[in-house]
């Protein structure tokens, strides 16, 4: 079973990556067998950072927006254009690390936009209208992660596929036993999660390193870290309601019960020391220390039992945002302190703790005697949208914004003001499927 290898090379991507780095190629590789074999002639591709740190979108557009290539030992030709395509169907949206872009995954291919300003990158269409169901990206890296997906997926729902931009081909895979839930990447890692298990990859040379086993899993859930001086990864443990924390920097494990009911979204902080829960309820969001399991922050998003679909933290971890299928996203202030994360700096500026101290209901005097919803610490601010679509949520990179991605089509960018919060304004709003129909 063919699948992925990778030759010798420098850790990758870095901010200046070598034109003449070689990173993967087509070799073989199996779930049971962490051993990579030799079977087909090594084929090396160039890893490059898809953007400069100046102009973002002129480096992402580099490459032509539609174009048709044929892969060298492929019987199917990989990427068509298709001018007067009808508009596709969604299958997934996600976020990039760092938040900046943003991936679609439709039921004929996969398409890259810009988060700040607005901007299409690109999109790849396959031909017979293949579906993507996981669109991994790296930063701004060439290279993505694809897992097949809807009526017809492109590729099998237990085949993580390996993609250069560059070449516009696969350039290798990862086989498994069973469906793959999701793919999480680092610039040294890449996380494969299934249904109750979780496989995690060395980059440089494709050495599997670590099996997880996890209760059942359907949604894929799993947070990474990005640091590279410390990787946390955080997954389901064995147990309902039960957090497993790896920190692989110091080979500590730690478990923990988060919430009595199943686990329905996670968040990490960048650097893997905050961790953001909620459960199949909807009503609550608990903020934990990764480092010992400590809960240091509970906050309410509403009465009524909602599904969780997305969490995010700021770039400073000053706010958390949360969306669900209520409708409403909602920010809040977090108030982790140094005493709290040990020899942590304050991650709470002045704008989060005036916030917060104005959040919580004006009856927790006489917590303790009336039920706990009335002394909840509320959000700060919130974004209406329409009830029961999915959206996606993150932080902008100005200050004070909120990017939200729905599965209907939609780009907003919204402003909240963080001391007397309430409603947040409306900054720009896109259908990302019609570019022309931006408003």
């Amino acid at each position: 079973m063919a699948t992925l290898s990778a030759v010798p090379s420098a850790s990758w991507p870095n901010s200046n990556p070598s034109p003449n780095s070689a990173f993967l190629s087509q070799n073989s590789h199996h779930e049971r067998n962490p051993a990579v074999q030799d079977r087909t002639s090594m084929r090396q591709s160039q890893r490059t950072d898809l953007s400069g740190d100046g102009d973002a979108d002129e480096s992402l557009s580099s490459s032509p927006n539609h174009h048709t290539v044929r892969s060298p030992n492929s019987n199917l030709r990989e990427v068509v254009s298709h001018s007067t395509s009808p508009v596709p169907s969604l299958l997934h949206i996600s976020f990039n690390q760092d938040h900046g872009c943003f991936a679609a995954g439709t039921d004929n291919g996969f398409r890259i936009y810009n988060c700040d300003p607005f901007r299409e990158i690109f999109q790849r269409d396959f031909d017979h209208t293949g579906g993507i169901g996981v669109v991994e990206m790296l930063f701004r890296c060439n290279i993505l992660a694809l897992v097949g997906g809807g009526p017809e997926p492109q590729y099998p729902l237990n085949k993580v596929m390996i993609w250069d931009d560059h070449q516009s081909r696969c350039i290798g895979e990862l086989s498994f036993r069973s469906e793959v839930r999701a793919v999480k990447l680092r610039r040294d890692r890449i996380i494969v999660v299934l249904e109750q298990k979780i496989f995690l990859y060395n980059f440089a040379d494709l050495k599997l390193l670590h099996q997880i086993e996890t209760i059942a899993n359907p949604k894929g859930l799993c947070a990474v870290s990005q640091l590279t001086s410390s990787f946390v990864l955080v997954c389901p443990g064995l147990q309902k309601g039960q957090v497993r924390v790896e920190h692989y920097a110091s080979r500590r494990t730690k478990f923990f019960t988060a919430h009595d009911s199943r686990l329905a979204c996670f968040a990490l902080t960048t650097d893997g020391q905050l961790l953001a829960t909620a459960s199949t309820k909807g009503t609550l969001v608990r903020i934990y220390n990764t480092s010992d399991g400590t809960l240091l922050q509970e906050v309410r998003r509403g009465a009524d039992r909602a599904e969780v679909y997305s969490m995010a933290f700021s770039s400073n971890a000053q706010w958390f945002a949360v969306s669900s299928d209520k409708g409403t996203v909602h920010v809040f202030g977090l108030k982790v302190n140094s005493g709290s994360l040990g020899n942590d700096k304050s991650r709470s500026g002045s704008d989060a703790n005036n916030a917060v101290t104005t959040s919580g209901s004006s009856l927790s005097f006489i917590k303790g005697v009336l039920p706990k919803y009335f002394s909840s610490e509320w959000s700060v601010a919130q974004f209406r949208l329409l009830e029961g679509s999915q959206y996606i949520v993150a932080f902008g990179h100005q200050k004070n914004t909120v990017v939200i991605v729905g599965m209907d089509g939609s780009f907003y960018r919204c402003q909240f003001d963080p001391v007397a919060g309430g409603e947040m304004t409306q900054l720009e709003c896109h259908n990302f499927l019609k570019p022309e129909a931006a408003v």
